[in-house]
């Protein structure tokens, strides 16, 4: 068999096996992905697995680069594409990209052992906690056209308001105080 006929009958067996499974996505022709751990857990990550046109006589493309992986530390993403590619060469001709997700699955707390279970401070996350200016743009307040026509109306050319515009409060303040003027 060719390796595209041998792709296509993996294709067919992975629609089968993971019908249902939300974890599974099918990104395109070649490419898989399957999601580990609880959605919103600290521990969860995706791997995706892309074939080459030679796959599954050559191994296919093992990442964990996904946005939806940027909390794992670097040195678990390492373990866990170590404990995969250790699994490449036996499965080499065959179809394996059910075994290796399997495998992950199958191995999740060993591999995932040294993710920390709630958040911490790594290099990645050091400039999360430096105020970002601009993201924290102050938001200018929208007036109406008639709000806009008002405070027009009460500043003069320079954009001041007038002397004595505030008079009338402090006498109104004073008389009230029983001070006379």
């Amino acid at each position: 068999m060719s390796n595209k006929e041998l792709q296509e009958e993996e294709l067919e067996v992975l629609h089968s096996i993971y019908d249902g499974d939300e974890s599974f996505k099918q990104v395109n022709e070649t490419t898989f992905q399957y999601k580990y751990g609880e959605e919103g857990n600290h521990r969860s990550f995706v791997m995706e697995i892309s074939w080459t046109a030679d796959y599954p006589k050559q191994s296919p493309n093992i990442k964990l680069d996904a946005f939806y992986n940027k909390h794992i530390l670097s040195n678990v993403k390492e373990t866990i594409k170590n404990s995969v590619a250790e699994q490449i060469p036996d499965l080499i001709g065959c179809a394996m990209t059910y075994t290796l997700f399997e495998h992950v699955k199958e191995n999740y707390p060993e591999l995932i052992s040294e993710q920390p279970e709630v958040p911490s401070l790594n290099q990645n996350d050091e400039d999360k906690n430096q105020p970002d200016v601009s993201k924290k743009k102050e938001k200018k307040e929208q007036l109406t056209k008639n709000q806009k026509r008002k405070m027009y109306e009460r500043m003069n050319a320079a954009g001041e308001k007038p002397r004595g515009y505030d008079w009338v409060d402090i006498i109104k303040h004073l008389s009230q105080s029983g001070v006379q003027t």
